[in-house]
């Protein structure tokens, strides 16, 4: 029995002996930590450092935009009636000139044929007038080859009158009244004016598709009675669309007509090349943030677009090439063109002042102050 008990405290006193020498062991640590940090050493640079290098340095910008149609046409009648043909709905593509809607033609094509009989009374008329007006053209040359003397008699004497000549003397000569030719030839013209109106009216009893596109909207049915000028259908231009988006202020200044980027879609695997087409000159204010809008075409646009669709849109805004650069996040405090560094050196690092110049997304250019090969602490 005592040599049990001999054997308990034995290992009673091993592990107590264990346990002080490991809370020793922690109290050196904390004790070496405060003097390694009351030294006013950098912390040490063991975690992940990596070489300055020379690359291309690239910033972006995004937001999200929806896509558009580059051009819509609202389309109506030029004639009023009742529609009497729909060949489209929303979402039909069409080609340009293919018809989409009538209206009933009676009326219009009548009113033509009355425009046209009268335009042909008119020319009647002014076949007329001419043909008078060339007779009694006709008749006073006549009248003036009679009254003429014989060559050769002596003056002062009157010769015999001719044939005719006493005729010639009470019928005057044009040109002493109203002109019959200019007023007839006036409605003829205004004659055929109204035959081009009426051709036009008729014409517009047919909607065509004046350009290649996707149907839209259609606001009205087969026997609605629609007003000339009215909106009947909506085309959008869909083999050419483009995205609208709006950029925060603090990015819309770096935004111009002509940088390239990139158009991302829910049902498109790879990201779209895109080109921005027009950048406003105004901005607009929800009380707490302004924001520009800006257009972006699709280089070589998918046909499978949807009009109204969200997209993510990035935008190339700045870029250098074989310039030193390290990575963003390993350059802290910059203002007015400097920021400082955690240069590694050994087993410690050292904070250098650095001259920086493109801040980009992954790295940031450095101007001076840093040579190729230099390690920097990546983040600290």
């Amino acid at each position: 029995m005592v040599n049990v008990s001999g054997r308990i405290r034995s290992k009673r006193r091993i592990r107590w002996t264990g346990a002080a020498i490991v809370a020793v062991g922690v109290a050196t640590a904390v004790v070496l930590g405060v003097v390694h940090h009351r030294s006013g050493d950098e912390p040490t640079a063991g975690v992940v450092a990596v070489g300055v290098t020379k690359g291309e340095v690239t910033l972006d910008v995004a937001t999200t935009g929806t896509v558009r149609p580059a051009t819509t046409r609202e389309l109506s009648f030029a004639a009023g009636g009742t529609v009497e043909a729909i060949q489209v709905r929303a979402g039909t593509r069409v080609k340009a000139g293919q018809v989409l809607a009538t209206v009933d033609d009676t009326e219009a094509a009548g009113d033509l044929a009355d425009a046209r009989a009268n335009l042909g009374d008119a020319q009647e008329r002014l076949g007329d007038a001419e043909g008078r007006a060339a007779a009694v053209t006709a008749s006073a040359t006549a009248c003036a080859v009679t009254s003429t003397p014989a060559r050769g008699h002596l003056t002062g004497v009157v010769p015999e009158p001719r044939a005719g000549a006493a005729a010639c003397a009470t019928r005057g000569f044009p040109g002493t009244g109203d002109d019959p030719i200019l007023d007839a030839r006036q409605a003829v013209n205004r004659a055929g004016q109204a035959v081009t109106k009426a051709q036009a009216a008729l014409t517009g009893t047919v909607i065509t598709a004046p350009i290649a596109g996707t149907v839209v909207s259609v606001s009205g049915s087969v026997g609605d009675t629609v007003s000339s000028g009215k909106t009947f259908l909506t085309l959008a231009d869909t083999y050419d669309m483009q995205v609208e988006a709006e950029f925060p202020e603090a990015d819309a200044g770096s935004l111009a007509v002509g940088q390239t980027g990139t158009i991302t879609l829910a049902d498109h695997d790879e990201a779209l090349a895109c080109t921005v087409v027009q950048v406003d000159p105004v901005g607009t204010s929800d009380g707490t943030l302004v924001r520009y809008g800006a257009v972006v075409s699709f280089t070589t646009p998918p046909s499978d677009l949807l009009v109204g669709q969200s997209a993510q849109v990035r935008v190339r805004v700045g870029t250098v090439t074989d310039v030193l650069r390290v990575p963003s996040t390993a350059v802290h405090d910059i203002s007015g063109g400097s920021g400082t560094v955690l240069l590694r050196q050994g087993s410690t690092g050292t904070r250098r002042t650095v001259t920086v110049g493109l801040r980009g997304d992954q790295y940031t250019q450095v101007v001076d102050g840093l040579v190729a090969g230099d390690q920097v602490v990546r983040s600290w």
